[in-house]
C-alpha cells in the first residue's frame, strides 16, 4: 500500500486546537507522514507534545525546519547549529548565493523558492545540475494553486512547468507537499496529482513525489540522526550477550 507524505504541513504547533483539527483532516485525506515546520529554538517536550497530537489521530511526525538565510553564511551557520536536531531541514532561498549555496550542500533535504515572484525563483539549470550532485530535492508547495488568481496563479504555473521539466532533465527528485496553512487548503493525494498535470507532470512522477521521494528523505535523515550511525553504509549493531 502506497504511504502518502505530506512534509509542509504548516499547522500552528501553538494553537493546539487548529493543530488537532488540521492533523486529523490529514490523516483523513489520506496521509501517514507529516512534516511540520517547528522554530530552530523549539525545545523538546514542545515536540513530543506535537508527536503525541499526530500520533494520536495516527500520523507520523516528521519534525522540520524552514530556514530563510540572508547570505551563504547566515546558511552556513544555522546548517551547522541544526542539522542534527531536525529531520528534515528545508531551505526557502530568497537569492541566487543562498539557492546555490543550498543546493550544493548536502545537509539540505529541500529547495523551496517564493511564491509570488517568479524573478526570484532560481531553480535553473545551473542550480539542478548542483543539486543532482547532492541530496536536495525540489519542493512543489500546492496550497498557492488554490489560494492564488488571475496572473499571480498564471506565472506561478508558467515557473513551475519550467522548473518541473528542468528537475526531470537532471534527475532532480521533486517532493509535493500542500503548504496547506488551514484544513481548508488541504486536498487528497489523488487531487494534487490530478493538480500537478498543471505543470506537466505525469501521474506517475507525481505519486512518487507524494510519497517515494519524501518518505525516502525521512528514513535517510532518522539513520543519519540514529546514536547507530557512523557513516553512509556503516552502523554499529549490538548483540545482546550470550
Amino acid at each position: 500500500m502506497t504511504r502518502f507524505a505530506d512534509l509542509h504541513l504548516c499547522a500552528p504547533f501553538r494553537n493546539e486546537e487548529q493543530l488537532k483539527r488540521m492533523t486529523a483532516k490529514s490523516f483523513e485525506m489520506g496521509y501517514r507522514l507529516v512534516g511540520i515546520p517547528l522554530p530552530p529554538n523549539v525545545e523538546s517536550d514542545q515536540v513530543k507534545r506535537v508527536r503525541k497530537i499526530c500520533s494520536e489521530v495516527g500520523l507520523d511526525l516528521v519534525s522540520r525546519v524552514d530556514l530563510t538565510p540572508k547570505n551563504t553564511n547566515e546558511l552556513l551557520a544555522s546548517l551547522r547549529r541544526l542539522r542534527r536536531k531536525f529531520e528534515v531541514v528545508a531551505v526557502h532561498c530568497i537569492s541566487k548565493p543562498v539557492a546555490r549555496q543550498a543546493a550544493k550542500d548536502r545537509r539540505v533535504d529541500l529547495l523551496s523558492f517564493q511564491v509570488t515572484k517568479p524573478w526570484n525563483r532560481f531553480f535553473d539549470r545551473a542550480e539542478a545540475e548542483l543539486a543532482s550532485e547532492s541530496l536536495a530535492s525540489l519542493e512543489i508547495d500546492m496550497a498557492p494553486l488554490l489560494s492564488l488568481d488571475g496572473s499571480l496563479r498564471i506565472r506561478l504555473v508558467s515557473s513551475l512547468r519550467r522548473e518541473a521539466a528542468i528537475a526531470e532533465s537532471f534527475r532532480v527528485p521533486v517532493v509535493i507537499s500542500s503548504g496547506a496553512t488551514s484544513d481548508y487548503l488541504l486536498r487528497r493525494p489523488l487531487d494534487y496529482s490530478a493538480l500537478a498535470m498543471l505543470f506537466d507532470m505525469d501521474s506517475s512522477l507525481a505519486s512518487r513525489a507524494l510519497s517515494e521521494v519524501p518518505c525516502g528523505i525521512v528514513e535517510r535523515n532518522r539513520l543519519k540522526l540514529s546514536p547507530d550511525f557512523v557513516a553512509p553504509g556503516l552502523r554499529v549493531v549490538r548483540r545482546r550477550d550470550p
